[in-house]
């Protein structure tokens, strides 16, 4: 039997690993590529009999189609209802809060996030898949957002990007303590927020008018994408692709946006020049990005770099010939383009699985 501690995602691949392999070894015997005698394939199918129902109860994972079917949905429900139940407290605030006292409201605004940052963490331990600690855990973060902007105008605190690096921080307890990739979500758009407000006062603008230099969100971008390097998320499905989906976003839609707007970049340069400058910038990351998930097999990273990289084509294609050229023959340049990346994609692909069969 399995020795070795896993992760749910790494039990989930076990069991698909297992089945996949029975399909083959029937497929193998039926066409007579090997000879196995009934008393080992009777011992092999015990064998990952014993497997399947000791992962099935132990990490509550999906043995069959239909029960993965399920689980989406239970997915689906899990994350409508977690958003319905914020939005619900939100309104619930706003609604009956001028009626409530000083001395209530602040009972409430304290306590209500750290009741269900406490339901959240027992719900963590007490369920396999965690569903309903993500409701909690959703709905104890939108507290939370309330708290910090509800005392502030209760008590006249100037607004501050303070606020938002102790709601990354809160939603980084609640991402890792519930496994939550929602949180995680909302924990990497506060401290790029956070980081990119402290770059614009730091060049000399108004905090809250971070967003109108886009280079402001290129170190966050850059650091949170190098994070997976240095913690060890095995336990945390999905976490990894999270954090670098996340940051390849965060720093191609500035350079995508100064590609095409140059005017509003810290540089003095003319225009033309920056916008240049960033379509050079935009095609080299893309492709840096492609060669690395091919490299070290990050499936999420090349199809987010085939994604960018097509996007920085297009507009480009945009920019030269949508004026005065006729559309049908724009569309067909497209088209064209399409095709002919289709083809580098295939020889590259061919290429790879030649020195794979070497």
């Amino acid at each position: 039997m399995e020795q070795k501690s896993l992760s749910q995602s790494d039990a989930q691949s076990r069991v698909d690993q297992i089945q996949s392999f029975q399909r083959e070894f029937v497929e193998l015997t039926n066409n007579d590529i090997i000879n196995v005698s009934q008393e080992q394939s009777e011992s092999i199918s015990s064998y990952h009999a014993q497997l399947l129902k000791k992962f099935s109860a132990t990490y509550d994972i999906d043995i069959n189609i239909q029960s993965k079917q399920l689980t989406i949905g239970m997915k689906i429900a899990s994350l409508f209802g977690a958003l319905a139940m914020a939005t619900s407290i939100f309104f619930l605030f706003y609604q009956f809060w001028g009626f409530l006292g000083t001395t209530t409201q602040v009972s409430i605004l304290i306590a209500a996030p750290i009741l269900l940052f406490l339901l959240s963490l027992h719900l963590a331990k007490t369920e396999k898949n965690a569903y309903f600690s993500k409701i909690a855990a959703l709905v104890s973060l939108s507290c939370f957002v309330l708290n910090i902007s509800m005392l502030g105008e209760i008590f006249n605190i100037t607004p501050s990007p303070n606020a938002f690096v102790t709601w990354a921080a809160f939603s980084f307890i609640l991402a890792y303590a519930c496994n939550a990739r929602l949180m995680l979500f909302f924990c990497i758009v506060s401290i790029c927020c956070f980081i990119a407000m402290k770059v614009g006062t730091w060049s000399g603008m108004y905090w809250i008018s971070f967003s109108e230099r886009p280079e402001n969100f290129f170190i966050p971008g850059f650091f949170i994408f190098m994070l997976p390097q240095f913690i060890n998320h095995r336990r945390y499905t999905g976490f990894n692709v999270i954090y670098r989906i996340m940051a390849m976003i965060i720093v191609f839609m500035p350079v995508l946006i100064l590609s095409n707007w140059g005017e509003i970049s810290y540089l003095n340069w003319a225009s033309d020049i920056i916008e240049g400058s960033y379509q050079f910038i935009g095609f080299t990351l893309s492709v840096i990005a492609i060669w690395f998930g091919i490299k070290f097999r990050w499936n999420h990273v090349t199809q987010t770099g085939n994604v960018f990289f097509l996007l920085f084509l297009y507009t480009k294609f945009f920019d030269w010939w949508w004026e005065w050229m006729p559309k049908y023959i724009f569309f067909f340049i497209l088209g064209l383009s399409a095709l002919l990346a289709l083809i580098v994609f295939k020889r590259i692909r061919l290429t790879n699985l030649n020195e794979g069969s070497v």
